[in-house]
């Protein structure tokens, strides 16, 4: 059997960076924090998200709707405590920020280290996440900086 007191550390030693996923679905739009992020192909470009189960935007991406993915600098900490606590679906996410628009109207956090505008074709679940595989279909570095990572104490929690 597994022993999560030996494994959590070593788990948590995964590397991850910080990101700002972006999503538009009918009137109502959202960002929401997320970390498990990891390019996955060269041509066409796809990455993968991890979006835990019973998050509201995981239906949206689910019906084909585009999102964003914001990667976040060292220098975007305020972000962190911004989409932190999460957005009740039709709260207002962007209140205050600097945003502009994708050629499909997601917000795109103008202080981001840079972009990823994206479309899932393919997606497999895990005991707790949705694992979406999506083509990259647009993006661009909009700041110089380093990407923020993240290094979890203990692989079983964010």
């Amino acid at each position: 059997t597994m022993d999560k007191q030996d494994v959590g550390p070593a788990l948590g030693k995964i590397v991850s960076g910080i990101y700002i996923l972006t999503a538009k679905h009918a009137s109502n739009e959202t960002g929401m924090l997320a970390s498990w992020v990891q390019q996955a192909g060269f041509d066409p470009p796809a990455i993968t998200v991890a979006i835990k189960k019973g998050r509201y935007v995981v239906d949206w991406i689910n019906d084909g709707v585009p999102f964003v993915v914001n990667v976040l600098s060292d220098e975007n900490k305020q972000m962190l405590a911004h989409f932190g606590k999460g957005f009740p679906e039709g709260d207002p996410a962007f209140e205050s920020l600097l945003i502009r628009r994708s050629s499909q109207g997601i917000a795109l956090l103008s202080s981001a280290l840079a972009h990823i505008e994206c479309q899932v074709i393919s997606q497999l679940e895990s005991s707790d996440h949705h694992i979406f595989l999506a083509e990259v279909v647009s993006g661009a570095l909009q700041n110089e900086g380093a990407p923020m990572t993240h290094v979890r104490k203990d692989g079983f929690h964010y």
